[in-house]
């Protein structure tokens, strides 16, 4: 084995371990932004169930209760849709990026993998030409059929994307908060 051959592939390791290291840390600050919204959420529902404890024990009258009650359902319901959009935000925008580094990382790859051939085929002995054809033949291949599996890949994360943003947007609560907030109230009433 040839010592540029090796340099060759002491150069592929390091970068193979170093792409490791931006999907781990891509991956980390994706975990990093969700952590952040659980927070915030747990903050927020804590302090608005706080405020309408209080609210709650300084009414006079049942019937306020029930009314404050009935008055928290819609924002509720609104907080909920809210924060489901920004943990689809942050799974749309950190599969994005390890689609880009993907990307990136397999035309690193195939490039990779003909300048190490195009090396063999300068540095084939006579005679060996049909062995070179067969690995030019393989390499080509293997990068058709990977830049196939590629695209077929990102075709499948976009339309999940798509219908899973398509599905949050059918379960809009507005109808069905107004008719919750009637059946509240109504029964309030009674």
């Amino acid at each position: 084995m040839s010592t540029l051959t090796t340099e060759q592939l002491v150069a592929a390791q390091k970068a193979g371990v170093e792409t490791s290291f931006v999907f781990l840390t891509k991956t980390f600050e994706g975990i990093e932004r969700l952590a952040e919204l659980n927070v915030q959420a747990v903050r927020s529902t804590l302090a608005e169930n706080q405020e309408f404890a209080v609210k709650a024990l300084s009414a006079k009258e049942p019937d306020e209760t029930f009314s404050q009650q009935s008055i928290l359902v819609q924002p509720a319901v609104e907080r909920v849709q809210s924060y489901w959009r920004q943990v689809h935000e942050i799974f749309s925008s950190t599969q994005a990026e390890f689609a880009t580094l993907a990307n990136a990382q397999c035309k690193r790859f195939q490039s990779d993998a003909h300048a190490f051939i195009d090396g063999l085929t300068k540095n084939a002995p006579a005679g060996s030409e049909s062995v070179v054809a067969a690995w030019k033949t393989l390499v080509t291949t293997a990068s058709e059929t990977a830049n196939g599996a590629y695209e077929t890949a990102a075709k499948a994360a976009t339309q999940s994307g798509e219908t899973a943003e398509s599905n949050l947007d059918a379960a809009s609560p507005a109808k069905r908060t107004r008719q919750a907030v009637v059946a509240v109230e109504s029964d309030a009433k009674q």
